[in-house]
């Protein structure tokens, strides 16, 4: 059968956001899959060169909108670690606590959009519902319902009183009978089980060779978590577990994103029940002496990094980040592949993506078809050339 290939987006009804797929396929099944990238590229690590590190928490919550927290973590932890401080605990413990509310915003979006690409719209209905009680609740510590902007270096910018706790612990009790019903739904619903099974499969060693995180990766029944392999903040305290599932498919993605959001509703009952006591933040330097710090995080999606080298200023001299979602593109071409084309929107957003979190560079193509993805002293140097147009160059 002749093989063809056909392009999905960068503008595409089933993409949130702009990606472009080059599929090539056999009838109807899939048989490679090309990404390409940069549609959403920011400039955001070039810009954070030019800010100070307090301004740099501003710029590091506006990466992404649903892990905003994950990210600005990452980049706080990094600045302390180069400091040489250590927040207070209360500090630590109410950052843990946005961390794990976050997480349960993120887990409960992400149910939606996988029961509407499966066409289970009642199930996206209820779990958008019930995101919006968590979102009130993060509005009442931070002020906030997207950008909460906790977090500072040295601790976090507020505190929460115990008024704040008892609604906090309200709102998590109908969350966790909503949840178990959730459970049932989404592991017994005939057309919902038939629609995720079986689709998407990531065996579990191919999981580990493209090096996927997150509940892609323990989908696949890799018990990998960083909360866990290299805690920080507070969770080397905490009783949890790492939720995995063995089916390594959609529906595995589903159990797993379920089950953690009940270990995170004991982990946030277990920060309010045991919160200590004291500051939520120590006073920082504005400079940062010279050194790196490579922070890990465990976001929604999957482990997050973030690279920070100072100079002794007030500003770095490099900030590196690399998202979850960046991580699982290897491991999603590998899902499509074989699948059916029906199959696309479902297992892209099998994965939780964040296209705009993964953009870290722009892929340039001229007027004959060649392409080329350019480092930064490559595109100065075409900018600088007597022989370009400098109206068609992407101005960094």
């Amino acid at each position: 059968m002749k093989r063809i290939k056909i392009p999905i987006g960068p503008q595409h009804p089933a993409l949130k956001e702009p990606i472009s797929l080059r599929i090539t396929i056999e009838g109807e099944v899939i048989k490679d899959v090309d990404v390409r990238l940069g549609y959403n590229h920011r400039g955001l690590e070039k810009l954070a060169e030019s800010k100070t590190y307090i301004q740099n928490i501003y710029l590091m919550e506006r990466i992404c909108g649903i892990c905003s927290h994950s990210h600005t973590t990452c980049y706080v932890q990094a600045v302390e670690a180069l400091l040489g401080i250590e927040p207070p605990r209360r500090g630590l413990y109410l950052r843990t606590l946005v961390s794990e509310l976050e997480r349960v915003h993120s887990h409960l979006l992400w149910l939606g959009v996988a029961a509407h690409e499966a066409g289970f719209d009642s199930l996206f209905m209820y779990t958008w519902r019930d995101r919006e009680s968590v979102m009130d609740i993060l509005e009442m510590i931070s002020g906030n319902r997207v950008h909460y902007a906790i977090n500072t270096i040295g601790g976090v910018r507020r505190d929460i009183d115990e008024n704040q706790k008892s609604k906090i612990l309200e709102g998590i009790e109908l969350l966790k009978k909503r949840t178990q019903y959730y459970t049932n739904l989404g592991t017994t619903e005939p057309t919902f089980v038939a629609r995720t099974a079986g689709v998407g499969v990531l065996p579990k060693e191919r999981a580990i060779a493209l090096c996927a995180v997150g509940p892609t990766l323990r989908a696949s029944g890799i018990a990998s978590d960083i909360r866990k392999d290299d805690p920080y903040a507070v969770y080397s305290e905490m009783p949890f577990d790492v939720c995995t599932a063995d089916t390594c498919d959609v529906l595995g993605r589903v159990v797993v994103r379920v089950k953690e959001l009940v270990e995170s509703y004991k982990m946030i009952e277990f920060i309010l029940e045991n919160l200590p006591s004291g500051d939520v933040k120590v006073k920082a330097s504005r400079r940062v002496k010279e050194g790196e710090v490579v922070s890990r995080y465990e976001a929604p999606r999957g482990e997050n990094i973030h690279y920070v080298r100072s100079n002794g200023t007030d500003k770095p001299e490099r900030l590196k980040v690399r998202a979850p979602t960046l991580a699982n593109y290897p491991a999603t071409i590998e899902m499509l592949k074989n699948g059916y084309v029906a199959d696309i929107p479902l297992v892209f957003a099998a994965i939780d993506p964040c296209i705009c979190c993964a953009e870290r560079f722009v892929e340039i193509t001229d007027n004959t078809g060649y392409s080329d993805i350019l480092t930064m002293n490559q595109i100065k140097q075409r900018y600088h050339s007597k022989n370009i147009n400098k109206d068609y160059i992407w101005p960094l």
